[in-house]
């Protein structure tokens, strides 16, 4: 923009007429975003104008004066007339002022100016003007000023809410960063008093959080960085706070009073303790700071925290743990500091993911943002109590004692993976806490067997990949052979008479008669050459098995063109060879055999059974018609399995029956168990040096367990 315009611009704003000022702020507001715009804005003398109207104007013109007020800050201008005054002023308006368009941009400049030490490019001359320093005093004057920002999170308006989260951002950044060790945890402590977690949490889980994203993303950001400040600090009962802390979880947990016993001279006139007074709360002795080396003042709040909120059910549990022995007690200050070490790794405390999740947010899709918001993290203090009542209840439901501690808390470790992990963005804390209390143990083993295989595939994988393709072919040839092997040797096979087309339809006669069909019994044998089908009936089924010659049928393979059976792929386990489907002999599971014959217009070319066909009468698939050579009616599923695999496999097709699915795979997982028999301990790279059991005591009747027998 021209000088000449700017100047007008700037003449305009000293006007007498509110309604030329309105006009001429509210033509600058789209103007002083740019930095070439602004300095020749300065250089007009626009700026003490436009201070002027921040200070006294109302109305319109006092909202487009704040925005461009905003605007100049935020381009890193205009600084040199940020005073007190200016501060006060605009402290004013967020407590007093009920205009949405005045609030928005009165937070902008509050968000401006406590963000400065952070964001200019220029070092300032006053260090206390700017940042929560330069807001203590306005905030001394009107010290309902937290309480209305945090208020104005549940606002309809979705700008005003984004800048009041930015402003309080904003503080909680300076203050973490730049207040004093014994000042900011107070500052967020009055926070979390007036509900801001609570708003912001219900801010991420609700539908407007494409427009709230980056304030929710910095707020989340900010919580963790709270958290690993919190755990950073060591604990040290010389410090006040942190000595009644602890004490304050010793006197909740209703400690037994020792009889008074006069005091002698050697005990240096100090008054005797309990000698478990720590260890009987689940500490390792009787000096518990150390104990809190790993989890810092974190693990200590969170203790504390819980003996707070469950006072009843902790001293419950520590007089039912008071007739158990030391083994068999839950060690529940461990417990607690544990589940506190597992929330910060599941949450990746230490990594601050936020400009990461800004490149995400790029992507604008439902997906990815769903994925980067983690409400959970707001609700620490429920899903830390859940977590140890978790620890608790695994701890009586698996019999554990103390050597077994690293074993629960590697099973909390899993649930907390699973529950809050696996939870959706809009999930409430209620079902979640409900399903941690409600987890299943036997689920549990499930989930850590599923995780310490992915463990392995994770670093063996391509090595056991190539074993694993190496064993699944061995398998499936080994299962072949067997599956042949059983074809050749035969099987009875029911066999009823159905009814022919030429006997005409089915009659009432024939349903209600008492009689069943005459049944006969089918034998079926593939040759040694396992290339033809041979199969007879007879009347009875004879306790020896017929040989090839009385079988008089047969079938070429060579024309067999398919199999199909109603056998289900999912049948039940493996049962026995001489289980059957059901008690009647009858049996409603069947395997065809199709095949290619000649039309009946075509003359046969040999004297061979009209279902079997060599190789030289073949004709063109354009003469043949597919037809079913043969129908098994096999009586239990194994034998099932065993004709219907077997006819595909030498058929070179794959098995489809889950028995052999479920045989293929336990072949060749004992492949692989005994392939690693082979790997010798001093073999893995890396591995420790380990005494190797020896054979002392041993007599030769020592063997491998294998089968867990």
């Amino acid at each position: 923009m021209e000088g000449v315009e700017v100047s007008t611009l700037v003449e305009r704003l000293g006007s007498d007429e509110d309604a030329v000022r309105k006009m001429a702020v509210f033509k600058l507001q789209s103007s002083i975003g740019d930095p070439s715009f602004a300095d020749v804005f300065i250089a007009e003398g626009g700026l003490t104008k436009l201070r002027y109207l921040t200070l006294n104007a109302t109305g319109n013109t006092l909202a487009y004066s704040l925005t461009s007020f905003s605007r100049l800050l935020e381009v890193d201008k205009g600084w040199e007339f940020v005073n007190q005054e200016l501060v006060k002023r605009v402290v004013e308006l967020v407590v007093t002022h009920p205009l949405v368009n005045i609030l928005r941009g009165a937070m902008s400049i509050l968000v401006a100016v406590v963000s400065h030490p952070h964001t200019s490019t220029t070092r300032t001359t006053q260090p206390h003007a700017f940042g929560f320093r330069a807001l203590r005093p306005a905030i001394a004057e009107y010290p309902q000023f937290l309480e209305m920002l945090v208020s104005r999170l549940s606002s309809a308006d979705h700008a005003l809410c984004t800048n009041a989260l930015q402003l309080i951002n904003s503080l909680m950044r300076d203050a973490i960063t730049n207040g004093a060790d014994h000042e900011w945890p107070k500052f967020i402590k009055r926070l979390q008093d007036l509900g801001v977690i609570r708003a912001v949490y219900g801010l991420m889980q609700g539908t407007a959080l494409q427009d709230l994203a980056h304030p929710l993303l910095e707020f989340q950001a900010l919580t963790k960085v709270l958290l690993r400040k919190w755990r950073d600090v060591p604990v040290e009962l010389d410090k006040p706070e942190h000595r009644r802390a602890l004490k304050g979880i010793h006197l909740a947990s209703n400690p037994e009073k020792l009889p008074e016993q006069p005091e002698s001279e050697e005990d240096g006139g100090k008054k005797k303790h309990n000698p478990e007074k720590w260890r009987r709360l689940g500490f390792e002795s009787e000096s518990p700071a150390w104990e809190f080396e790993d989890a810092g003042f974190l693990g200590m709040m969170d203790l504390a925290d819980f003996v707070r909120k469950h006072e009843d059910s902790f001293q419950k549990l520590l007089l039912e743990q008071s007739n158990q022995s030391v083994e068999e007690r839950c060690p529940i200050a461990r417990a607690s500091l544990s589940v506190t070490s597992i929330l910060y790794e599941h949450f990746e405390i230490d990594k601050s993911d936020l400009e990461d999740s800004k490149g995400y947010l790029a992507l604008d899709s439902r997906a990815s943002i769903d994925r980067i918001f983690r409400p959970m993290i707001l609700q620490w203090s429920k899903l830390h109590t859940a977590g140890l009542q978790a620890f608790l209840r695994l701890w009586k439901s698996t019999g554990a004692e103390t050597a077994d501690f690293s074993k629960v808390a590697e099973l909390v470790r899993i649930l907390l993976e699973a529950v809050v992990g696996g939870a959706s963005r809009t999930k409430e804390i209620q079902e979640i806490e409900e399903e941690l209390a409600n987890f299943e143990y036997q689920r549990l083993r499930e989930l850590q067997m599923e995780i310490l295989e992915l463990t392995y595939e994770d670093t063996w994988g391509h090595h056991l990949r190539q074993v694993r393709d190496e064993l699944n072919h061995e398998a499936l040839q080994f299962i072949k052979e067997q599956r042949i092997r059983c074809l050749l040797s035969g099987a009875w096979f029911p066999n009823t008479a159905p009814f022919k087309p030429e006997t005409g339809p089915v009659t009432k006669d024939d349903i209600n008669r008492v009689a069943p069909p005459p049944l006969t019994y089918r034998f079926v044998r593939l040759s040694h050459n396992r290339r033809w089908l041979h199969y007879a009936d007879f009347p009875t089924k004879g306790s020896n098995e017929p040989s090839l010659e009385e079988l008089r049928e047969k079938i070429d393979l060579t024309t067999v063109s398919s199999v199909v059976s109603n056998v289900s792929a999912s049948s039940s386990s493996i049962t026995s060879s001489t289980s059957t489907l059901t008690p009647s002999p009858l049996s409603t599971t069947r395997i065809t055999i199709h095949g290619h014959v000649l039309p009946p217009s075509s003359p046969p070319t040999s004297s061979t059974h009209t279902h079997s066909h060599s190789k030289s009468s073949s004709h063109s698939h354009g003469h043949r018609k597919e037809v079913p050579l043969l129908t098994l009616h096999p009586p239990s599923h194994t034998l099932a399995s065993e004709w219907l695999d077997g006819l595909l496999m030498l058929l070179n097709q794959q098995p489809i029956t889950a028995e052999t699915t479920k045989l293929l795979k336990i072949v060749a997982g004992y492949g692989l168990k005994i392939r690693l028999l082979n790997v010798r301990f001093e073999e893995l790279g890396g591995a420790e040096e380990r005494e190797m059991p020896g054979r002392e005591g041993v007599d030769e009747e020592y063997y491998y367990d294998v089968f867990g027998a």
